[in-house]
């Protein structure tokens, strides 16, 4: 299983940014999907995730409002649409397949992709 994040950049506070995580390989399955971040000099931190039939999703609390996490199984896409972005969203932001236990533990997935930087200038 290979995941590919896309989709990063510079954007000024309160603007918007979308990426996307494009899943190859063993794909019938991803099961629960997640995103993760992190920020300079910290430690990777759990942003949201999704069923994989797209009935649940889960927020961190400083995303929830601001964020909407989406997948498209017909494309093995998933998606993290961010809104008003604030310069502590600055980070990298990584993809995670196949989760195996707790969906915002970073141990739950055995599959990551390579992240794609945001940067919220102020």
């Amino acid at each position: 299983v290979q995941l590919q994040a896309s989709g990063g950049g510079l954007v000024q506070t309160g603007g918007s940014l979308s990426i996307s995580c494009v899943v190859s390989g063993r794909t019938s399955s991803s099961g629960v999907m997640g995103w993760f971040r992190q920020p300079p000099g910290k430690e990777r931190e759990f942003v949201a995730a999704i069923t994989w039939n797209a009935a649940g999703t889960y927020y961190a609390d400083s995303v929830k409002g601001r964020f909407t996490i989406s997948r498209d199984n017909a494309k093995n896409t998933m998606y993290l649409q961010m809104n008003n972005l604030k310069p502590e969203d600055t980070a990298v932001y990584y993809c995670a397949a196949h989760n195996r236990g707790s969906y915002f533990v970073t141990n739950s997935y055995p599959y990551w992709g390579q992240g794609t930087q945001v940067t919220v200038s102020s």
